[in-house]
């Protein structure tokens, strides 16, 4: 939803009952009014109106402020889902409305020098203040997750809720199949389907009406855009193959849903691209915060250990009698590890702190994760040992390096020769 949509719609229904409610209350309740004089009632009218506004335009003028400064801080793209949440837009209706309904009660105070103040229509006025006031509150805690830990925080839950919902628990964690286990390379492609217009996102792919669609017309779907990828004009988005006649291209395109940018929906990976762009944005030399990059290895630690422990290729899809219908492109174990590690292997290679800390992780993915995983995982570790000795000419630093450690200068963890 828009987010102007949400002010909208308050500014909307404030003028509305603020043109009918009280009508109805002066026609139906002539007789129940406030014990409040017309003055006083006028005052506390004027008051919270002025007031409102005034603190209306003072607090987003430094929420905006503070996003802003945010966006430099951390990543544009990861501050865009603060600054579009639905507390912003709930807040700034909430302070329009009442701004608003408390301007419409002063024409209903005093009405026709009856010196009244309508009784319910003023305790609407309170109602509202009282709303302002709590939205004040949860906008204040909404915007306190612009802190950088809150932030890894609110993005890595991101990235395990879409770990959970892409990829089941109870697959067993098997070797990938080869490149051409699926037999595409020997059928004839009969239909293409591809994108027109600007630049956009695959946000998510409707897998079950694809298999659906593949299954009626008895074909083979290939899907050949993942979920993240941007499509260009006259870029594939579908190959068919075994079929006679072309798929409905409407129906092969409402199977996707595209926009202007990524999301977390079937794309763990742009989780991890969040937290990558913190830390290496936190090991620039305009920033020079070691620790931050620290803290945002331990949310990729925890997904990559998820993601380590799921089946990654999940991308085939078989019909009801095992016959493959549908081929997705999902990344690899390789792609997700290059994803997680590498900017921050490069951007913080000067680091000792980071060094550590990286090591520990390596060293606690191969506890943990099935030996499937390992080969990789161990490509990686001596990655990073080349990083190291490329970038401590000292021997000493060298060793300080090159030891495990969490939290990156804290406890070193010991060698089996005793040594840390």
């Amino acid at each position: 939803m828009n987010s102007w949509i949400i002010p909208l719609a308050y500014v909307s229904v404030t003028l509305i009952v603020g043109m009918i409610f009280p009508r109805l209350e002066h026609h139906f309740l002539p007789n129940l009014v406030s014990t409040m004089s017309a003055p006083a009632a006028m005052a506390v009218c004027s008051s919270i109106s002025s007031g409102m506004i005034a603190l209306t335009g003072i607090v987003f003028s430094l929420a905006f402020v503070m996003v802003q400064f945010s966006a430099t801080a951390y990543s544009p793209r990861l501050v865009l889902w603060v600054a579009r949440d639905t507390v912003v837009s709930h807040a700034l209706g909430v302070f329009s409305a009442t701004f608003l309904y408390a301007l419409v009660m002063l024409a209903w105070v005093d009405r026709s020098a009856s010196g009244k103040v309508p009784f319910l229509s003023g305790w609407l006025v309170f109602g509202l203040l009282v709303a302002s006031i709590g939205m004040f509150i949860a906008l204040i805690e909404r915007l306190g997750m612009l802190q950088v830990n809150r932030m890894l925080i609110f993005t890595g839950d991101q990235g395990r809720k879409a770990i959970e919902e892409l990829y089941p628990s109870t697959q067993a964690v098997t070797p990938a199949p080869t490149a051409d286990a699926t037999g595409l390379d020997r059928l004839v492609r009969a239909q293409t389907l591809t994108h027109l217009g600007r630049p956009q996102v695959i946000q998510c792919i409707r897998i079950p009406e694809l298999l659906q669609l593949a299954t009626e017309a008895g074909a083979i779907v290939e899907v050949a855009a993942a979920v993240g990828d941007t499509v260009l004009e006259t870029s594939p988005l579908v190959h068919v193959y075994a079929v006679r006649q072309p798929l409905e291209e409407h129906r092969l395109k409402v199977a996707f849903e595209i926009g202007d940018e990524r999301t977390f929906e079937q794309d763990p990976k742009y989780a991890i691209r969040l937290v990558v762009d913190i830390a290496i944005k936190a090991l620039s030399p305009a920033i020079n915060d070691p620790t931050t990059a620290v803290q945002a290895l331990d949310q990729i630690e925890d997904l990559l250990i998820r993601l380590g422990h799921r089946q990654l290729d999940i991308g085939n899809y078989c019909d009801a009698q095992g016959v493959l219908r549908l081929v997705v492109p999902f990344p690899t174990w390789d792609d997700v590890l290059r994803l997680a590690l590498d900017e921050i292997r490069y951007c913080g290679a000067n680091s000792v702190q980071v060094m550590r800390r990286m090591n520990a992780l390596i060293n606690n993915l191969l506890t943990v994760l099935p030996a499937v995983r390992h080969p990789s995982l161990r490509h990686w570790e001596e990655r990073l040992q080349g990083t190291v000795e490329r970038s401590f000419k000292d021997a000493d630093e060298k060793q300080d390096a090159s030891v495990a450690d969490r939290q990156g200068l804290g406890i070193g963890e010991e060698k089996t020769d005793g040594t840390t």
